[in-house]
Parts: structure tokens; C-alpha cells; sequence
């Protein structure tokens, strides 16, 4: 992921020191929706020759807490089709501005870390944007991308009144849907290009349902009038506040099934299984349960700062991206409105995409 080379107009990385891996429970209960069609992805690799060695590659590792359970699944069942001695080479892919000494210190110290009693387990990183060749040709036997490729390669313009795709009309909205059709092919023609025959790849993407619905309108609206308020009370300008675009997309099923069209095949790649999962709230679970409506604000803030609010810091004038006074500013913003509302769940959609490799 590459930010576009306008100035302030560009992605950043997840919250750092860890913020992620604690309040980035949606991305992380959207893969564990699509690990069943992980496990059956691995349980249908084709091993064409000796496998003498395997590769997973998890395209868009972030901080790693969320990568634990798919390696291990997906090493579970390697094993039990090579056995004990075949080595395995786990390599996590992010930009290179990402956590990375968080990735590493979970993969060295968290109980849940894949290769604390495997030997034959080799974890690696590599500071690369999956918009970019990130392997050698055919070196990959199975990757794994868990919201990740909802971001694009770059941010092809500025949002009238608010910061988010969906929210955009007319020329505006065609442009990121034009940037998001690119940045699918080009993602999965560089994977193509560097899986091997036989193998699988599993994508997972928060997504629109066929209304075209996310779940988490209520939450960017919010988020967006945040922002406004912030620009009246002077904690931001307002040309700081028209440059802060997310750069994300979710897409249609119909979105990402374009590049297969009409064969179901692109770039040797065959589409498997394409599925649309709901999945719940899981702030929301704990609001029914304790009525706390303070603590669901606080939740949904918090997920919000974690994962967004790098991004939107980008386009601050001659202060840090990571300047703490704005993400705690904005936090308590966000905290207040939503706890001023009536109480709304964010259940959101997930879509889950298995790809073989079926030819050169």
C-alpha cells in the first residue's frame, strides 16, 4: 500500500505500539470467519514435484496478533499432509513504515505464537507494499491477505465534506472506483505471478453487501462530524480537514469476480469459493448483555483511532502523523457523539475469495 505523491494526500499504518492488536477485534473476527475456507484451501493444495520446502505468505501483516490463528491453521494442516521435517517459511508482508517491532515481539513472546514448539517453522518480515513484486516467480505455496487489499494503492482524490469513498459523488466516487478496479488486478496479477501451480490463495476483505451497505456508515458519519467540529473549535484548519481521505474500498462480490470474467480465470488463476459472511458486533454482544452504552462508545472510538486515524492524520500541517493531541482530541469527540445517540450495533460483511493457481 502507496500513497499517492500529492502532498498530504496518503495512507499511514496502523495505530503503532500494539494499539492495533488490541482494538482491531472487526479484522480480526472477519478472519476467523474465513478460516474454514483457509483450512480447505490448504487441504487442496497441489504439490507439483517435492515439497522439499513451503512458503506461506500473510499479504498485510500489520502488527501480527491477528495473523496467529490463520498460520496456525494453515501450518496444522501442512503437517499433517508433509510431516514434521518439511520446513516451513512464514513470511509477513506490510509497508515498510509498519509496527514491525510489535510483529516481531508477538511472533518471539505471544502464548499464541505459531512457532513456539516447531522447529521447522521460520517466520520473516519484508517492508514492501503488496502493490509491488514481493516474490519470485512461482516461490509461493500459500497466501493469506486478511483486510488488507481493501486499501488502495493510492488516493485518487480529494472527498467534498467527507473522508470516505462511499460517501462520494459523480466524478469523485468514479475515480475510486476506477483506482479500486486497477489495484484488484494489479494485486492479483502479482500474486499470480508469484504463486506456484497448485497453490491457493484466501482473501479476505470487508465488504458491501448487494445494497451496498458496509455497517459501518453510522460510525464514518459520526466520525466525519467529528472532524467538522474539530475544525470550528480550531483543533485542525480546514484545509487540513478537506485533505483526509481514507483510502479504503470495500467492494462488491461482483467487484471482485470482474477480473474472472467471463472463464473464471485471470492470470492462471481460477476463482474456488467466493462467500458473504455477516459478521457481528461484538461491542455490541457486550452492550446487550451490560447496557453499558459508555463503554460501546469507547469500543467503537477506539477501533476507529487504531485503525483510521493514521491515515487521516497524514494531511496535518507541519505536525507528526502520529501527533497524540489530535488522536485523543478526536477519540473524545467520537466518544461523546456516540455516546449521546441512541445505541446502534456495527455489524459489518466480509467477503472471503479462495484462488487456485491452475497454470503458468
Amino acid at each position: 500500500m502507496s500513497g499517492s505523491h500529492e502532498r498530504g494526500i496518503s495512507h499511514g499504518v496502523m495505530e503503532a505500539d500494539g494499539a492495533y492488536n488490541w482494538h482491531a477485534k472487526v479484522p480480526a473476527g472477519g478472519a476467523q470467519l474465513a478460516l474454514r475456507f483457509l483450512e480447505q484451501a490448504v487441504a487442496n493444495i497441489t504439490f507439483n514435484g517435492p515439497a522439499n520446502r513451503i512458503v506461506i505468505a500473510d499479504y498485510g501483516s500489520s502488527q501480527g496478533k491477528n495473523s496467529l490463528a490463520p498460520m496456525r491453521i494453515a501450518i496444522k494442516g501442512l503437517r499433517a499432509r508433509l510431516g514434521p521435517e518439511c520446513p516451513i517459511f512464514v513470511v509477513h508482508i506490510d509497508q515498510a513504515m509498519n509496527d514491525f517491532n510489535t510483529l516481531f515481539d508477538v511472533l518471539h513472546s505471544d502464548p499464541d505464537r505459531y512457532c513456539s514448539d516447531d522447529p521447522n517453522i521460520f517466520p520473516s518480515a519484508i517492508g514492501r507494499s503488496f502493490y509491488e513484486n514481493v516474490f519470485p516467480q512461482e516461490h509461493v505455496d500459500l497466501g493469506w491477505s486478511s483486510y488488507a487489499a481493501v486499501w488502495l494503492s493510492r488516493i485518487p482524490a480529494l472527498i467534498p465534506d467527507h473522508f470516505i469513498a462511499h460517501r462520494a459523488l459523480g466524478r469523485v466516487r468514479e475515480a475510486f472506483e476506477s483506482q479500486a478496479a486497477l489495484d484488484w488486478q494489479r494485486f492479483l496479477a502479482l500474486r499470480a505471478t508469484e504463486l506456484r501451480v497448485g497453490g491457493r490463495l484466501v482473501v479476505v476483505l470487508p465488504g458491501l453487501n448487494d445494497d451496498g451497505v458496509s455497517g459501518f456508515e453510522n460510525l464514518m458519519d459520526n466520525a466525519n462530524a467529528v472532524l467538522e467540529e474539530m475544525v470550528e473549535d480550531g483543533t485542525i484548519q480546514s484545509d487540513e480537514r478537506k485533505r483526509m481521505v481514507l483510502g479504503a474500498y470495500p467492494r462488491r462480490r461482483s467487484d471482485l469476480l470482474v477480473p474472472f470474467q467471463p472463464s473464471n480465470q485471470f492470470r492462471g488463476l481460477t476463482v474456488e469459493c467466493i462467500d458473504l459472511s455477516v459478521l457481528p458486533d461484538f461491542a455490541w454482544t457486550d452492550y446487550e448483555r451490560d447496557k453499558n452504552q459508555h463503554a460501546l462508545a469507547v469500543k467503537h472510538a477506539q477501533f476507529f483511532r487504531a485503525v483510521f486515524i493514521p491515515s487521516l492524520a497524514c494531511a496535518l500541517d507541519g505536525r507528526a502523523a502520529s501527533d497524540s493531541a489530535f488522536a485523543d482530541r478526536f477519540q473524545d469527540g467520537l466518544e461523546r457523539r456516540l455516546a449521546g445517540q441512541e445505541p446502534q450495533p456495527m455489524h459489518s460483511f466480509v467477503q472471503t475469495i479462495v484462488l487456485s493457481k491452475c497454470s503458468t
